[in-house]
């Protein structure tokens, strides 16, 4: 028994290995998540701060917070920047496309009067909307913000999309003593979030 306690133990990644792997893991899934929007990007870094929330590791949450946002910021940027680029090619490109394909008509002109009215606090709150960044971004290139002013908005929004997701986790974390039973109660807890603009819709 005190020899298989062992070899289970053993077959455990320690923290320092768990840190190593999973913080550029987390940062490289959520700067690709912005860039190409099919990754759930919220649910990784509810997922993280579950798991981080059980380590003893001091700074362990700061770090899922640091290299969350700082990840989010830099693929907003880096898209934006990229459709700006498209913007101005006679024959646009395949990224402006693409975020065009993902801002139906009805969104993107929605987002473009909201912009109008309310500025960056449209920005910020696009974050935290599901589905709700790629329309705003694509109102902001429309309306030809330059690259400084989104990224001082998007600092902000990426900020607040980070500390609202590890929230998520901190409290699906809390709730269990394993940190695989908080991981599986925070994705559902960002699957719901996620789904129930789309469920409230429907029932208008």
């Amino acid at each position: 028994m005190a020899a298989l306690a062992a070899t289970s133990t053993s077959s455990v990644p320690p923290e320092s290995t768990q840190q190593v792997i999973g913080y550029p893991s987390l940062f490289l899934l959520v700067l690709v998540g912005a860039l190409v929007p099919v990754v759930p990007t919220g649910a990784l870094v509810s997922s993280a701060a579950a798991v981080a929330f059980h380590q003893t590791a001091p700074f362990s949450l700061a770090l899922v917070f640091v290299t969350a946002s700082l990840a989010a910021f830099l693929g907003d940027a880096a898209l934006y920047w990229l459709g700006r680029r498209g913007m101005r090619s006679r024959n646009g490109s395949r990224w402006l496309e693409a975020i065009r394909s993902r801002a139906p008509q009805e969104r993107l002109a929605s987002a473009r009067e909201k912009l109008a009215e309310h500025g960056v606090a449209v920005l910020v709150l696009s974050r935290l909307v599901p589905a709700g960044r790629i329309p705003v971004m694509l109102a902001c290139l429309l309306a030809e913000w330059p690259p400084r002013r989104f990224a001082r908005g998007n600092v902000a929004a990426c900020l607040a999309w980070a500390a609202t997701y590890q929230v998520i986790g901190i409290l699906g974390g809390s709730l269990f003593p394993e940190p695989w039973e908080g991981v599986v109660v925070a994705v559902a807890l960002t699957v719901v979030i996620g789904a129930a603009p789309s469920v409230v819709r429907r029932f208008r």
